[in-house]
């Protein structure tokens, strides 16, 4: 996953969460659904069998995003995927777990995690060993820390802060945020490491590259009593589908 934005409310547990996925259209995914045998709702990497992206019935959230510096990845690293269903499957509390995955960070590829266990939203960067409680309002991530303003980023949060302003909004107006395809000026790109024209195409919301794209655009809405997630997936010839998931927390 490379875009994650949120709107995070502790003192009434709400949370809203946008995100997209970016990964190889070869790389074989399940789209949402209930996986078996387990708490678990998320899309599936067929590859390392993990997820980017998941909700538990316990009212736990957890998403993943590599983190950009134009390294080549270590192949016999443990898969980052792993990270979000351990989340979602262990009793250890937010701060817990990453206090436990911190010890063990180097163990993968670079990331960003953030976990959510219904009482608390925090987020852990490996590349800087930084743990962070999230604070009330809308933050992001992409494949850099938290909030590290990429236009791709400061673009989502600014339009998730106007529709939050606005007294109608439609779940049609938050995927029009993720399916922006507009690529951002070249001269306010990042430089990660990667070949300049390669960083311009990276720089749009909605990627759409040859062999490359977002995946999976995602909206997550959670209260103390509910969740609903929505996930619509996609293809190198454009929407492949539409998942839509509500359940009630704990039943």
């Amino acid at each position: 996953m490379c875009l994650i934005v949120w709107d995070w409310d502790p003192e009434s547990k709400n949370l809203l969460l946008l995100s997209n996925r970016d990964e190889a259209y070869q790389r074989p995914t399940l789209p949402l659904h209930a996986w078996p045998d387990s708490n678990i709702y998320a899309g599936k990497d067929l590859e390392a069998l993990g997820t980017w992206l998941g909700c538990s019935r316990t009212g736990r959230m957890a998403a993943v995003t590599n983190f950009r510096n134009g390294k080549v990845s270590n192949p016999q690293a443990k898969s980052r995927g792993e990270l979000v269903t351990q989340f979602l499957s262990t009793a250890l509390d937010a701060e817990e777990y990453i206090n436990e995955i911190e010890t063990q960070a180097n163990t993968y590829n670079a990331f960003n995690l953030l976990v959510f266990d219904g009482e608390t939203l925090a987020g852990f960067e490996s590349h800087t060993g930084q743990i962070l409680t999230m604070l009330p309002g809308i933050s992001g991530v992409s494949n850099a820390g938290f909030d590290t303003p990429w236009p791709k980023l400061v673009a989502t949060k600014s339009g998730l802060s106007h529709l939050r302003e606005t007294k109608s909004v439609s779940e049609e107006d938050y995927f029009a945020l993720l399916s922006d395809s507009r690529l951002a000026s070249l001269n306010t790109c990042p430089s990660t490491g990667v070949p300049q024209h390669i960083e311009h195409q990276l720089s749009a919301v909605f990627i759409k590259m040859p062999g490359y794209g977002t995946r999976a655009s995602s909206l997550v809405q959670i209260d103390p009593v509910a969740i609903s997630f929505q996930e619509r997936t996609f293809n190198e010839r454009g929407l492949q589908g539409q998942t839509n998931l509500q359940f009630s927390i704990g039943a």
